[in-house]
């Protein structure tokens, strides 16, 4: 059985990069610039963590837009210049090595299994 993994589409948040630091307070967003934890900071689109210096947006995501209790919206953060993750039967590191919580919807937002 196959399985694929896709990050966030990279299209819905680069325009935000060059928002202002207040432009971006007013969609309840930040800037950050990454310091060198490890792991790093998670970018939901690459699937990466974040290096030192690299430029980052903390973000309102909007992840089940459903008409359901499991209606759902989360911060994220997204990482500057980076591509959408897309990949047939692989696990990204970023996903290999924390702990993760997994859900199953239906295509009506209804939560199985």
């Amino acid at each position: 059985m196959s399985f694929r993994i896709k990050g966030l589409p990279a299209e819905d948040f680069q325009h935000l990069f060059a928002l202002s630091d207040e432009e971006l307070a007013k969609q309840n967003a930040v800037r950050r610039m990454a310091d060198g934890r490890k792991p790093g900071y998670p970018c939901r689109v690459s699937l990466e963590d974040s290096k030192a210096g690299d430029e980052l947006l903390l973000v309102n995501y909007e992840h089940l837009p459903v008409n359901s209790p499991y209606r759902m919206r989360f911060a994220v953060y997204v990482r500057k210049g980076d591509a959408t993750y897309d990949k047939i039967n692989q696990v990204p590191e970023q996903l290999r090595s924390r702990m993760l919580a997994v859900r199953a919807f239906d295509d009506a937002g209804m939560m199985r299994g």
